[in-house]
């Protein structure tokens, strides 16, 4: 008679693998497992004694090509660079504020360089993840490719293609406004409404440096650089600053379009310039900039982290997938002065 217990619990995987490939020596069934080429219900599993049910067909051997890495809350392969996704289609990373995206005439280091250092071997995690401090041989294979960027002074999630195919898909999606982006800002002011939508037409000043906002009397007819951008808001928080009527508000903000600059230019248009953001935000500039000025808020950077991203796996037609980065070290001393601010100003 058979344990009620063993059966509520099940076997471990490795047991089912072997059940399956009988011809197969078991100390291979285990390598196979830790090498990442087993899954169950198309969810890779590296731990060969965990214990599971008859996982009938949807146990399956995959072949040697690079498979899904699970990275947890995130695996910190550099100070400024984290991964949060990894698999042979794409990689999903969280960049800190201070590095470029992608590489630029006068700076090569970017969150992508880093990326493909880590995946060539030059470079090692700081500390060990699900594979180590170094990734399994399959993955040196990859080669990172742009899809689309964050400012230099912007944190947050962005996804990176992992060759040519995946890259038109996941462009396809940018193009379609299938690809979802929220952001998290903080700026000096209160919105007019609890939320909201931001429709303005953008023109790149001729150094590419800066959008402008196309007056609504302008003929666009004369402008054919000038793009679309749309952004929808939430107020999420207002903290009233104390000693005056100053407001600092925290927005969630999503993306329909994905225009350079789109949320600082059309947030400052709009009466909200983000703490912080020394090109949009009158109260941030040169000639200012040692006065502090009512409701200005000093901070290194623009008060703008990239939180989450959706987007459709571009191998696997239907399935949408989301990830999260949480706010980073500054973002969060910062909300925590502005809730300090508010407890004064209410005492």
């Amino acid at each position: 008679m058979k344990d009620g217990r063993t059966e509520v619990a099940g076997q471990p995987l490795l047991h089912w693998l072997l059940q399956r490939h009988p011809d197969t020596p078991k100390t291979r069934a285990k390598q196979w497992i830790l090498a990442g080429r087993v899954s169950v219900g198309g969810v890779v599993i590296r731990k060969p004694h965990q214990l599971l049910r008859d996982p009938g067909t949807t146990l399956r051997l995959l072949d040697r090509q690079a498979t899904t890495l699970e990275c947890g809350a995130g695996w910190q392969i550099h100070p400024r660079v984290g991964l949060l996704y990894l698999d042979s289609a794409l990689a999903i990373v969280n960049k800190g504020p201070g590095l470029i995206s992608v590489p630029a005439d006068n700076c090569d280091l970017s969150a992508l360089s880093i990326l493909a250092d880590f995946l060539s071997g030059k470079l090692k995690a700081l500390e060990p993840g699900e594979a180590g401090r170094t990734l399994p041989p399959a993955y040196r294979k990859l080669e990172p490719l742009p899809v689309h960027r964050l400012d230099q002074y912007t944190s947050g999630v962005f996804c990176i293609a992992m060759n040519p195919t995946a890259r038109g898909h996941l462009i396809e999606q940018l193009k379609a406004h299938t690809m979802k982006r929220e952001y998290v800002a903080y700026v000096e002011g209160r919105a007019p409404a609890p939320q909201g939508t931001w429709r303005h037409w953008l023109e790149l000043s001729e150094n590419q440096m800066r959008q402008q906002i196309v007056p609504a009397s302008q003929n666009l007819a004369d402008l054919p650089e000038a793009q679309e951008a749309i952004t929808h808001y939430e107020v999420v928080t207002e903290y009233p600053l104390a000693g005056g009527p100053a407001f600092v508000t925290k927005l969630r903000l999503r993306l329909e379009t994905g225009r350079k600059h789109q949320i600082r230019a059309q947030a400052a248009h709009s009466g909200l310039p983000l703490i912080g953001d020394r090109t949009y935000n009158p109260s941030c500039r040169e000639s200012v900039r040692a006065e502090a000025t009512e409701g200005h808020i000093p901070f290194a950077r623009q008060a703008l982290h990239a939180e989450v991203l959706t987007l459709e796996h571009p191998l696997r037609p239907g399935q949408r997938m989301t990830w999260r980065a949480e706010l980073p070290k500054d973002l969060r001393q910062l909300e925590t002065t502005l809730r300090a601010a508010t407890t004064a100003g209410k005492g």
